[in-house]
């Protein structure tokens, strides 16, 4: 007799939903400011919902304007939380992934839910937005739509960033919005190609927040920047340190102030950034001119941060809490253990600053202080890869 197959969709899923929207709704209204605007016609179907990420809560605004219960694609780090994970598993079923790898199983849990009438959302970027801007999307999302072949729904989020950058803390006073700006239908994109499918899906979900729209207050506007810049205009990679709405560098002392338009000024000298955006595009521009060669003998940084083995989809096993960790132009050094970038399959940003390292079939994350750059980490491997790819005019940076 043949095993029968679990189930992925079960009814208690939309009666958590409907709790938790009765919850979420009116807070969310309260501490963001948020403008949602329902999918009209919904009809009683279910659809592959597409979203730009700009906030940790995201998923809570496209759950408040869409009616039934969504199955998120989420990072395995939910899932490695222990009981917790296994309490989010039960109330909500999201779908594991793992981040900036090829998950197979991630897939076919998406044709699953698919199959048994459930509504997907996926953010394609895989990463929120560090600048305000929607970053790279991998193509295969194209692909994976096609195969699901339900109706796909843009839903895109405007303000999240002036509200709160990936980077800082503390939420801003101020406007959003968040709302479903197109849907397509199969029988619409089926005789497109994935490329041109792609486009669409990148043209949709396209946000710049490098924009004066609103005013966004908070006495802490700049609170740590420093986790986002590592590279001074005026000094080459340096370390950064914020208070209060002001970031400065420790090599030469400069400060900026970040103001309540998003904008960036110079105190005492004209700013070349007007946006965090234009900052970050000169960082990864200068990333991607660095000689990584020059920094094979003496690291580019050394810190301290918290070493632990992800024990995928269980938990995490603490290995040491004070670890000194070195940044190599070819390799991560973590106390007396060795981690070259030629044998790390990735490397991925969670959070606003922990850093998930791929290696030897096992994922390690670092997680520093409240100051931590994690970003720099990322960044220098994928320059390392492109190099000895021989794309060293590769752009990407792996957000």
């Amino acid at each position: 007799m043949s095993k029968k197959k679990k189930k992925w969709i079960y009814p208690r899923h939309q009666v958590v939903r409907n709790l938790l929207y009765l919850v979420m709704y009116p807070y969310c209204r309260l501490k963001f400011g948020v403008k949602i605007e329902r999918m009209k016609d919904q009809q009683n179907r279910p659809y592959l919902i597409l979203l730009n990420h700009q906030m940790v809560f995201d998923q809570f605004f496209v759950g408040m304007a869409f009616k039934g219960h969504i199955y998120y694609v989420a990072t395995e780090d939910i899932f490695s939380l222990g009981w917790v994970s296994s309490v989010i598993r039960y109330l909500l079923a999201p779908i594991p992934i793992k981040k900036q790898t090829t998950d197979v199983h991630a897939v076919r849990t998406c044709y699953k839910v698919a199959k048994e009438g459930g509504t997907i959302a996926i953010a394609p970027e895989g990463n929120r937005t560090y600048s305000g801007k929607t970053e790279y999307m991998n193509p295969a999302i194209a692909s994976l739509a096609k195969t699901l072949n339900l109706p796909i729904a843009f839903f895109r989020i405007e303000g999240g960033y002036g509200i709160q950058p990936r980077w800082c803390d503390k939420a801003r006073r101020g406007k959003m919005r968040g709302y479903f700006s197109r849907v397509i239908m199969p029988e619409e994109y089926k005789e497109w190609s994935n490329d041109e499918l792609y486009q669409v899906i990148q043209k949709e979900l396209y946000v710049n927040e490098a924009k004066v729209t609103t005013n966004y207050y908070h006495r802490k506007n700049a609170e740590y920047l420093e986790r986002l810049l590592y590279v001074c205009p005026h000094c080459g990679l340096s370390i950064f340190e914020s208070h209060g709405d002001k970031v400065a560098c420790k090599t030469c002392n400069r400060e900026y102030q970040y103001l309540a338009t998003k904008e960036l000024k110079g105190v005492g000298f004209d700013s070349q950034f007007r946006f965090v955006n234009d900052w970050y595009e000169y960082q990864k521009d200068f990333v991607n001119k660095l000689d990584i060669n020059e920094y094979i003998d003496q690291p580019m940084y050394s810190e301290q941060a918290s070493f632990s083995e992800v024990i995928v989809y269980k938990n995490k096993k603490m290995i040491r809490e004070n670890a000194v960790v070195e940044l190599y132009g070819d390799r991560v050094l973590i106390d007396d253990n060795v981690f070259p970038f030629a044998e790390i399959t990735a490397a991925s940003v969670l959070g606003r600053n922990k850093l998930n390292i791929y290696y030897d079939k096992k994922v390690y994350q670092l997680k520093g202080n409240k100051r931590f750059n994690a970003i720099k980490y990322v960044h220098m491997y994928y320059r390392y890869k492109n190099v000895n790819k021989g794309e060293g005019n590769e752009q990407f940076l792996g957000l």
